[in-house]
């Protein structure tokens, strides 16, 4: 049995987490997903790199054909968000906190800071380099029971 921390925040997903939860259904973010009670949010560039990682996804999915349901089933539970709706002190905070660790999360954590929420990422180069920074609103779970 898994044991959850209940987030009281909203928990925002990076694109890591939802390619793998697509390339194995049976990950613990998806079980998550479809059992817990968490207002989940993704940023509108994430169906952008999913999409542009379709072919790989199909390639390496465990799912084979029923990768469409599974994905409709991710996008169901999910909120989108769009970027552009971020306020611009959160994207420079965002820009400097990713500065010299991986500038293609800034949109995650600008997300994060907007809405006052939690982040999911297993990078954990990208953890590491912001709690170094100060930022340490990471949305953790466990697997142990």
């Amino acid at each position: 049995m898994k044991k959850l921390i209940k987030a009281e925040k909203p928990v925002i997903v990076d694109t890591n987490i939802l390619f793998s939860s697509l390339l194995h259904h049976e990950t613990s973010f998806f079980e998550l997903l479809l059992g817990g009670d968490y207002a989940f949010y993704i940023c509108e560039m994430n169906i952008v790199e999913l999409s542009k990682r379709n072919d790989k996804i199909i390639e390496l999915s465990e799912l084979s054909d029923e990768i469409t349901k599974f994905f409709y089933q991710l996008l169901k539970r999910i909120n989108i968000f769009k970027e552009d709706l971020i306020n611009e002190s959160n994207w420079n905070k965002a820009i400097q906190l990713c500065k010299a660790i991986d500038e293609s999360d800034t949109p995650f954590v600008a997300l994060t800071l907007e809405l006052e929420g939690l982040l999911l990422s297993g990078d954990r180069k990208l953890k590491v380099g912001l709690m170094k920074k100060g930022f340490d609103l990471f949305f953790e779970y466990s697997n142990k029971g």
